[in-house]
């Protein structure tokens, strides 16, 4: 199953990434990855449909010998139920593309000299660990899931009818009446994922997102020289020292009017929302464009998109400082964040200056408290 580039594997649960300490140099610039990458996706509508009851049974014992065997008939087994599961084993939406119908089981019929029928299995649907399910109409909330290992019962099974044998009283030894097994519940859901990573980067298309997630990260997502490389999110695990990491969600580039629809639109957004840290990464390389003025437009979008996002924690990064020609660019971009006391950083992914520093210092961003 492919699923999001992470530590550049895809649909990889076995965690790789770059160690930064004292002492290790910054790995090689990476290459260009050909190709498209693997398909993401990160919305899907599915229907699930309890499984039936099964119907009790109406039998009388006739047997010889046995006079008056009286009423037999066995109870219907319980229809199975259906449950989504939260999956450190998938990590896309992609696998609903193919197949959007999920049916439990239904319960086996009773018979005859009291045997009743068997519960229908149940059906577990596996979703990754960031995705919200809503029952459809009405778009009502039911699950947010966070932790491999959490459950939602979205379908109840429907009850076994009970046979004949259950209505048997000191009136009415014959009992001619068995229940039909009722009907299981059916739901229309949809499923929204929204990657859980600790630092979310945003800004412009070709400003160096996706080569500074290769320098600091295994992961290797499509670089190249022209607008709207990144189609799709791609995680990156950073690993500081021995015993800390944290992951790191580069999302395809942002335009003005992009809560409009332009570009690529701001449909990727919803994977920086459950982000601590922001950084704002912004080429002060290109002549053609002003580095202030950018920063302020993408911090537009987010607002226009959740004023939630602008109290995340923030950080302006000045990339490609190896093609700066105009220094004064970059002053005007460290002059407007010390009005504005944002912290920040200069960095080169070609020739790795500034990178060590970077990923130290969103280290200690993530281990103080927000407002800190």
């Amino acid at each position: 199953m492919f699923g999001p580039m992470i530590n550049g594997t895809a649909g990889c649960g076995t965690a790789r990434a770059v160690v930064w300490e004292d002492g290790k140099g910054v790995p090689s610039c990476p290459v260009a990855v050909p190709g498209d990458g693997p398909l993401f996706i990160d919305r899907a509508r599915i229907q699930v449909i309890a499984g039936k009851g099964g119907n009790g049974c109406l039998a009388f014992r006739r047997e010889k010998f046995v006079p008056r065997g009286g009423p037999s008939g066995g109870d219907g087994g319980k229809g199975g139920d259906v449950y989504i599961e939260c999956s450190d084993r998938v990590n896309t939406l992609l696998h609903f593309r193919y197949r959007r119908i999920f049916r439990a089981e239904r319960g086996r019929h009773g018979e005859g000299d009291k045997r009743h029928g068997r519960d229908g299995s149940d059906v577990t649907v596996l979703v990754p660990p960031g995705t919200q399910v809503f029952r459809e109409p009405g778009h009502e909330l039911l699950a947010d899931f966070a932790r491999p290992g959490e459950r939602l019962k979205a379908a109840s099974g429907g009850r076994g009818g009970r046979g004949n044998a259950r209505f048997a009283t000191s009136t009415n030894q014959a009992p001619r009446r068995a229940e039909e097994g009722a009907h299981g519940e059916e739901a229309e859901l949809s499923l929204s994922l929204k990657l859980i990573a600790d630092v979310g980067l945003v800004g412009f298309p070709n400003v160096g997102k996706s080569t500074l997630i290769s320098r600091i990260s295994s992961a290797r997502p499509k670089i190249a020289d022209y607008p709207f490389t990144t189609l799709t999110p791609h995680l990156g695990v950073v690993q500081v020292g021995d015993y800390r990491t944290f992951v790191v969600a580069d999302i395809p580039g942002l335009i003005e009017g992009a809560h409009e629809g332009h570009g690529l639109g701001d449909q990727f957004l919803k994977h920086v929302e459950r982000t601590s840290v922001l950084v704002h990464v912004i080429d002060v390389s290109n002549d053609a464009r002003n580095p202030v003025a950018d920063y302020k437009t993408i911090l537009k979008e987010l607002s226009l998109y959740s004023p939630d996002l602008l109290r995340r924690k923030q950080l302006v990064v000045a990339s490609k400082l190896d093609a700066l020609q105009d220094r004064r660019r970059l002053a005007r971009l460290k002059a407007m964040c010390r009005r504005r006391g944002l912290p920040f950083a200069g960095i080169s992914a070609v020739t790795g200056e500034g990178i060590r520093e970077l990923v130290g210092m969103l280290d200690r961003m993530l281990q103080l408290p927000l407002g800190a």
